[in-house]
């Protein structure tokens, strides 16, 4: 097995697979506390779906390069669904399902009045579960989700402590002086550009769990935010990693491996955290 493994960590293509999923789950990682917190949890299965409509359409249009449709349309339908939650005549689940299940609708039928290539199947199970999108990266690919991925890390070291108080009680942080809608706005465009990130890793079906997973298992064994912030983190990129390797040496759909040893870890989470209790 560790020959098979050096043999095929001698490929280009692995490599960024790699360095991709690895930075992917850091970022992932970050906002899945936040999104846990403010009960937001299908706020990723939601604008996943969304992605895949935009992905549709862009795919319909011969984008050269289908990020810069499929990006601001997310944006800002991250953006309705976080303001949408805060008014009292639309809920936040009501506003993620409607959004979800419309674009889910709108990008199949695209596909399907405007199919791109003969393997109409192939595409959408690919767009949906990941399949070996990952493994297929150009390297302007490449480059560009590692500029976001630092721009993501970035923006949150940079806002920590502000993320922080509005994660936990926004009106305390508007009386503090805080722009709550600034960084309920901040939140919402790094939530969007993680999701488009990790469609090429998990597929839009996948994302939801991808993301949560991790803060979930942290937050079984840790109390304060930057702890359960710090093991989501590790977590993530531990199960990425390993995900990843296994379903080279194994043959299987990336994403799908992925969140199943998420899965396998928050269950140990949950036996360590239930024992220490």
């Amino acid at each position: 097995m560790l020959e098979t493994l050096e043999l095929y960590l001698q490929y280009p293509f692995v490599i960024h697979a790699l360095i991709v999923g690895v930075l992917i789950a850091l970022c992932s990682s970050l906002l899945g506390v936040t999104l846990v917190l403010k009960r937001f949890s299908l706020i990723g299965d939601g604008l996943a779906h969304v992605a895949f409509g935009a992905l549709a359409v862009a795919t319909v249009l011969n984008f050269a390069n289908k990020m810069l449709l499929t990006l601001p349309i997310t944006i800002i339908c991250a953006v309705l669904i976080l303001r949408g939650g805060q008014r009292a005549k639309i809920k936040g689940d009501a506003v993620i399902a409607m959004i979800s299940v419309g674009s889910l609708a709108f990008g199949y039928l695209i596909m399907n009045l405007f199919a791109a290539s003969a393997n109409l199947s192939g595409d959408v199970c690919s767009t949906l579960f990941g399949s070996t999108s990952i493994l297929t990266l150009t390297e302007e690919e490449v480059w560009l989700s590692v500029g976001l991925s630092i721009l993501m890390v970035a923006a949150f070291v940079l806002f920590y402590h502000k993320i922080f108080a509005v994660t936990f009680d926004e009106d305390f942080a508007r009386a503090a002086g805080l722009s709550v809608d600034f960084y309920n706005l901040l939140i919402s465009v790094v939530i969007a550009v993680i999701i488009v990130l990790s469609m090429n890793l998990v597929g839009s079906l996948l994302i939801s769990a991808f993301i949560i997973f991790p803060a979930l298992s942290a937050m079984k064994l840790f109390k304060t935010f930057r702890a359960v912030t710090l093991c989501s983190v590790a977590l993530s990129v531990v199960c990425a990693f390993a995900g990843i390797i296994a379903s080279i040496l194994a043959g299987t759909p990336v994403g799908s491996t992925i969140v199943a040893v998420d899965a396998l870890a928050f269950g140990v989470c949950l036996l360590l955290g239930g024992s220490s209790s």
